[in-house]
């Protein structure tokens, strides 16, 4: 297969008051281009960790991590980071606060004209054209998480990286966002990694499903290839038999597998 983002023998340790901690044990990934692949698992398993690893928001104690075979070593705009956290600034309105990515990215190349392009394209692609000089406390909390997706897809990045970015959102406006994001990487044929604990949204979105083994020293426990055919419409995968083995299969691995450890 080829690695556009690998992960090749890491660990991750954190020091504490209690001693060392091993979060991460031995990870071993390759992501192909233009693949959206989903880590799930119970919480505290090392999911955020593993992405923030690849962000490089973190330094690993030990391995290597690549994209598009060259060496992570801090964060970069080749790679775009969307939190469950929107983290706008509240001053700004929403071109505002894209503009600041663009800006930062292609300043040096560009005109201020074209960063006003970019920027408005990319608020064209979550369809938010029209609350471009709104600031964040007059949007909902859904169009929040959209204008943090346009801004990392402003920075045309290679891979797209997304930390639970519905986790805190009410499940009709998440499940809209769900089929927003399969309409936006079919269009940009993003390289997608992306954290969730939700069973249905990575069987919805993914084309695999890295489970993750219960921490400390969490690793993956296993990988399910989702071959279910795009485009994916939620409806149409309500009566399907192979969405609901797929699920099953997840469930399984969730709640036989890697039972949550007791308190």
């Amino acid at each position: 297969m080829e690695r556009f983002v690998a992960v090749e023998n890491i660990d991750m340790s954190f020091k504490t008051k209690h001693g060392i901690f091993v979060a991460l044990k031995d990870v071993n990934l390759a992501i192909r281009e233009g693949e959206f692949v989903t880590l799930i698992g119970h919480s505290g398993c090392g999911k955020s960790t593993l992405l923030n690893l690849v962000a490089g928001l973190l330094v690993p104690t030990n391995g290597v991590l690549l994209c598009n075979k060259r060496e992570i070593a801090g964060p970069g705009p080749d790679r775009g980071v969307v939190f469950q956290n929107h983290s706008l600034l509240p001053w700004l309105t929403c071109a505002e606060n894209i503009y600041l990515a663009v800006e930062r990215v292609f300043g040096e190349s560009e005109s201020k004209t074209q960063l006003k392009a970019r920027t408005l394209k990319a608020l064209d692609l979550v369809q938010l054209g029209h609350a471009a000089d709104k600031r964040p406390n007059e949007i909902s909390g859904g169009m929040k998480q959209r204008v943090g997706i346009a801004r990392a897809l402003s920075m045309e990045p290679k891979v797209l990286l997304l930390d639970e970015p519905f986790g805190a959102l009410d499940a009709l406006t998440r499940a809209h966002l769900q089929d927003e994001l399969l309409k936006i990487v079919a269009k940009t044929k993003s390289t997608v990694l992306m954290v969730t604990h939700d069973v249905d949204e990575a069987v919805l979105l993914s084309d695999r499903i890295v489970m993750m083994t219960n921490g400390p020293a969490a690793t993956i426990g296993d990988i399910v290839d989702v071959d279910l055919a795009r485009p994916r419409e939620r409806l149409g995968l309500v009566n399907d038999s192979r969405y609901h083995q797929l699920r099953g299969r997840v469930l399984e691995f969730l709640y036989q597998k890697q039972m949550r450890p007791a308190a």
